[in-house]
């Protein structure tokens, strides 16, 4: 089932409410979710992309409705246009797992600040 826009409004606004979390609309209509000037999710009109973890990168885009995200794949970002795999509610865990491992890979004294 392709995720509606009311779906796709309110994963972007349980991403939103992340600790640090902002958006900016690039790239011709192209939400970016970012924290600390990272990107860790986008919304389209039709689908989202966010980063997983390597382990899971091939497991996660192999499902139904999921593929690699396009210019992010070896960065691995799924994208998602369908819940058929991945409900909404582990979809809101993916992205706030991906505001996690964004959060990760940035300086300590950043990483303090959000209790990393």
């Amino acid at each position: 089932m392709k995720l509606t826009p009311a779906q796709l409004d309110q994963l972007q606004a349980s991403a939103l409410a992340l600790p640090g979390a902002g958006s900016e609309l690039l790239w011709d209509g192209v939400t970016v979710l970012k924290v600390e000037g990272k990107m860790f999710a986008t919304f389209v009109a039709d689908a989202l992309a966010y980063k997983v973890a390597d382990g899971d990168f091939l497991a996660l885009s192999g499902l139904p409705g999921v593929r690699p995200a396009p210019y992010l794949a070896r960065a691995h970002w799924i994208s998602v246009a369908s819940s058929e795999a991945l409900p909404l509610a582990e979809l809101a865990a993916g992205l706030a797992a991906s505001h996690r491992l964004v959060l990760s890979k940035l300086p300590k004294k950043v990483r303090a600040a959000y209790g990393l």
